[in-house]
This record gives structure tokens, C-alpha cells and sequence, in this order.
């Protein structure tokens, strides 16, 4: 399928007709939360790339709340961007052995925003496993996610301080029916992945192309470097002036 806004809207129609969509809905402009998200955490947690994490960053939305309560519950520090990377500090540490009982709501949002500390890519140190929201993924390794590019630039942006590099897994929990056995589109700036997890199975993806290097600046435009403080304090500094 080669329109990605296509498919978002294939996805989201889907799941809600198979009653499958889980709050907050309607699932249109979100990466869907999904009835067996728990189920993938468990299974994602299976995995050896899981059981060797210490440090990870995970996604904020819905679907993947269960997967940062098991990282915080088995005591592994979890990184969240704050939205739209809007904040200088742009990531939130959320430390277990400085939540104490309140785990559950560190994993939340809301609870994330209010727990974490806020801190700059660079305290990222060496993240060991990368977490994202999917609307559709397939066996490749291919991932549309909901459109706003924000995971692909927080991943970007995490490699240009060091983080992660092409080996550092990236993962994904996602509903069976989101799994697409057709090629998806892919740009230059998506993010490929290693695992997916259902609450069925995970499939290790047979993926054909490489990770991004860093941001591809010559894609920003000045509104978008204005709008995320950090950019512009990493921009002038990498040496990659906008073309």
C-alpha cells in the first residue's frame, strides 16, 4: 500500500469494527490502544533484547502503557519524550527506585509529566532498547505510525547525542490486526524494526533497511526548529546548516 494516510484510516476502521479499539477513542489521529495490550507487554518481555534492558525509551501513548509499568516494575529506567519535543529538556527519567508505590502512575501520561524528571538528550546515556507506537507494521520491518514524525525525530535525535546506534533493537506492541503481510511505504527518517509484539506471538522482522544516522536537517524548516528548543541547540553546534 503506497499512501500511508490510507492506511492510517484502513487501521483505525478496522479495529473499531472489530471491536477490538480500547480508550481513548475514537482511535482516528492516535496510535490505537487495543484490547490485549497487556498480552504483548508480556510477550515483548519474553524477549532477550527486553530481559538485557536497563535503560529504555518508550512511547507515551495508550497502548504501550503496559510495557513501561513491566519496565518499571522489573526496576529498568524509562525515558519518555515530552510532546512534540517542546521543552528543551525533552525527555522525562522516570527512576523506579525513586517512584516507590507509585509505579502505575508514573506509567501513565499524566503521571509521567508529573513524576519524571525532565532532562536533556544527552542524559539519555546509552539506551539498551527503543519502544514505539505503531498504527501498521509488517514483517519487514516496516512501521507507519500516526503521523505526526515525532518518533522517528526522538529516535533521530537520541543517535545524533549517542544513545542509540543501528544495533540498539527498536520494538513495537501492536494488535494482530495491524500486521500487514504487503510492503508499507518507508521514507528515509522512518524507523525499521526488530520486534513485534502481539498478545500472541513476537516476530523478529526481516528487516532490510538500515536505521536513520541522525535528523535529517535539510527536512525541518525553521518553524519546526523554532517550535523544539533543543534542535536549534544542537543544530548550530553538529555543524549541519539547513540547505
Amino acid at each position: 500500500m503506497s499512501d500511508k494516510g490510507e492506511l492510517r484510516e484502513q487501521v483505525w476502521a478496522l479495529l473499531t469494527a472489530r471491536r477490538v479499539a480500547r480508550f481513548p477513542l475514537p482511535l482516528h489521529d492516535r496510535i490505537p490502544n487495543f484490547a490485549g495490550a497487556e498480552l504483548a507487554a508480556e510477550r515483548l518481555a519474553e524477549t532477550p533484547e527486553w530481559k538485557g534492558a536497563k535503560r529504555l525509551k518508550c512511547n507515551p501513548d495508550a497502548a504501550q502503557r503496559p510495557v513501561r509499568l513491566h519496565a518499571l516494575r522489573a526496576g529498568k529506567t524509562v525515558f519518555m519524550a515530552v510532546p512534540r519535543l517542546r521543552d528543551e529538556r525533552c525527555f522525562l527519567r522516570l527512576d523506579p527506585a525513586k517512584l516507590g508505590r507509585r509505579l502505575a502512575e508514573a506509567a501513565t501520561i499524566a503521571g509521567a509529566a508529573k513524576l519524571g524528571e525532565p532532562v536533556l538528550p544527552k542524559s539519555l546515556g546509552k539506551l539498551d532498547l527503543v519502544v514505539v507506537g505503531s498504527v501498521a507494521v509488517s514483517p519487514d520491518g516496516a512501521r507507519v505510525g500516526k503521523g505526526g514524525g515525532y518518533s522517528d525525530l526522538e529516535f533521530a535525535l537520541a543517535r545524533e547525542v549517542g544513545a542509540v546506534g543501528e544495533d540498539t533493537p527498536v520494538a513495537t506492541t501492536v494488535h494482530e490486526l495491524q500486521i500487514f503481510d504487503e510492503p508499507l511505504p518507508m521514507t528515509d527518517h522512518d524507523v525499521p524494526l526488530d520486534l513485534i509484539a502481539t498478545p500472541e506471538r513476537v516476530i523478529r522482522t526481516r528487516r532490510g533497511c538500515l536505521k536513520p544516522k541522525g535528523i535529517l536537517w535539510e527536512e525541518l524548516s525553521p518553524a519546526q526548529l523554532a517550535a523544539m528548543p533543543i534542535l536549534g541547540r544542537l543544530q548550530p553546534r553538529l555543524d549541519k546548516p539547513l540547505r
